[in-house]
């Protein structure tokens, strides 16, 4: 398979599969215990049928929304994932430029491979950084203040990852930061001299945004597992999430709201959006899939704050049926992050514009001439008779 001949997300999974090691594949692609919740933000979306309208004299369509103060020329965007160089040298920079020449937003990891001064210098995208709040209060009141230097545009607090998901693939093929050889994964390193070469001869891989203030990832071989449970508060609360929507003082979303209850909280505490987020199936296996919440979630504070739905996106399709159930935009990783692995810039940029033009082309065979079009009336569930 070449990169050419993917047009789906399935296909550039396939591809990445080939061109990874086993464990650097695994740590997209895996989720927590029987990854139940993994496979279900995805399947929640066939539960849900689109009916277009016809006949409605529409030749051409605006996709453009406006999310945290930015215009989107379409409504998906790039969600921050960690540690993007492991998955092809380009790393966080594909992401970016993919971002600048299609018209959309990129997220940034705090546990990112590129730093916020180089990225915020890098392009006039619209930038969301996504931090957590450490047991180090310096840290995540610096990260704050050198986003607001380099010019980003928004925050992003990450509020489901007190402690880490138990990520069983990851135990199983000893997935560590720097990557470590070990009998169980020297062959599959081997056998992708091509990643191997890219890894050992390149710039030295860091986590620069945090590696002042502590060595794992970066120099500490270590889980993701290892830097989650060691460095972040466990014990944050809504006060920790209004003072940092405070110190930030722009467009600020929660993310990893899942109930309505918390959804009211996001409201309550000035956020601008929440994304509406099991962090991708990696933490909490059983939970609910983002759009299966997504109706409730909109009916109690649709209107009052913007609502993003962040996981499970692997079509232009399932965007339109989450705009139509009253979310404002989607943003989703693993659909750029196989074709990262897959391609590099190359294949952000396809696996982008491919779906750029799913969202264009159904907007059209649904009959609207722009996303706002789009309601209720459209969805049907299986379960519903008629």
């Amino acid at each position: 398979m070449r990169l050419k001949d993917c047009y789906k997300t399935a296909d550039f999974r396939k591809l990445a599969r080939r061109r990874l090691p086993s464990p650097i594949f695994h740590y997209i692609d895996g989720g927590a215990d029987d990854e139940t919740t993994l496979r279900r933000n995805t399947d929640a979306f066939e539960c849900v049928d689109l009916v277009p309208n016809v006949l409605a004299g529409v030749d051409s369509v605006d996709t453009s929304v406006t999310v945290l103060g930015q215009r989107l020329k379409f409504p998906l965007f790039f969600s921050p994932t960690a540690m993007q160089r492991l998955f092809h040298h380009d790393g966080e920079r594909a992401i970016a430029r993919t971002a600048e020449k299609l018209g959309t937003m990129f997220g940034v990891s705090t546990i990112g491979t590129r730093s916020i001064e180089e990225l915020g210098a890098l392009t006039a995208a619209p930038k969301l950084f996504q931090i957590y709040i450490h047991n180090d209060s310096g840290l995540t009141s610096e990260l704050i203040a050198r986003c607001k230097r380099s010019g980003f545009d928004a925050l992003a607090l990450t509020v489901d990852t007190i402690v880490a998901g138990n990520r069983e693939r990851d135990y199983r093929t000893g997935m560590t930061t720097p990557p470590r050889l070990t009998p169980k994964s020297l062959l599959s390193f081997a056998i992708h001299p091509g990643w191997t070469c890219n890894y050992v001869f390149r710039e030295r891989f860091d986590l620069p945004n945090i590696s002042t203030h502590t060595q794992v990832g970066s120099s500490v071989q270590s889980s993701i597992i290892d830097y989650i449970n060691g460095q972040m508060k466990r014990s944050i609360d809504w006060d920790d999430a209004a003072r940092m929507i405070e110190e930030w003082g722009g467009p600020f979303a929660v993310k990893g709201v899942m109930s309505v209850d918390d959804a009211r909280r996001c409201v309550d505490i000035g956020a601008t959006a929440i994304m509406v987020s099991n962090h991708g199936g990696r933490q909490l296996d059983g939970s609910r899939a983002p759009f299966d919440q997504l109706e409730a979630i909109v009916d109690a504070v649709g209107g009052r704050i913007e609502i993003i739905v962040d996981g499970g996106v692997r079509r232009g399709t399932h965007v339109l049926k989450a705009l139509a159930m009253g979310a404002t935009a989607c943003s989703g990783g693993r659909m750029y992050l196989y074709a990262l692995a897959a391609g590099g810039t190359a294949g952000v940029e396809r696996a982008m514009t491919l779906l750029k033009a799913e969202i264009e082309r159904d907007l059209l065979l649904m009959g609207c001439r722009n996303v706002r079009e789009l309601n209720r009336s459209m969805l049907k569930r299986r379960s519903q008779e008629g």
